[in-house]
């Protein structure tokens, strides 16, 4: 189903996702200055952008092993995955137990910028025509 994903598409997902998590975040923060909760929008704030790093991490990790020559490259892209979601694991909990309203702002913000890219990427499959559910097993063939 990826494979006829192309690299310009994922480009224009990237540049979407990440202005849709910007401007999400913006609006957050001003909506949550105005009704009095400063910790909460600062954390938005910081989980948009924990969302934005890893993206740009794993896209870095992703383009790094994909260009060496070994076989297998599941290994590292796995322990990379670990490691570096272990991290923001780590990070958004310690500051959910630090400040509950910072620590939820940063949960709310990563769970935004995922919902984000999920949106982003289904609408280019659905644009690219990956869009039916024909193909799929269990089906049966029939499309919506």
């Amino acid at each position: 189903m990826f494979a006829n994903f192309a690299l310009p598409d994922l480009a224009r997902v990237s540049r979407r996702t990440v202005l849709g998590a910007l401007g999400f975040g913006i609006a957050g923060l001003v909506a949550c200055l105005a009704l009095g909760a400063p910790l909460t929008g600062l954390g938005l704030c910081l989980g948009i952008g924990l969302g934005v790093l890893n993206f740009r991490m794993i896209q870095r990790s992703v383009a790094k092993i994909g260009a060496r020559e070994d076989e297998n490259h599941k290994r590292p892209l796995a322990a990379n995955t670990v490691g570096r979601l272990s991290l923001i694991t780590v990070c958004a909990l310690g500051l959910l137990f630090l400040s509950f309203d910072l620590g939820l702002g940063v949960m709310v913000g990563l769970a935004a910028f995922q919902f984000f890219l999920l949106l982003n990427v289904a609408r280019s499959m659905f644009k690219m025509g990956h869009g039916d559910l024909s193909d799929v097993e269990g089906t049966g063939g029939v499309s919506p």
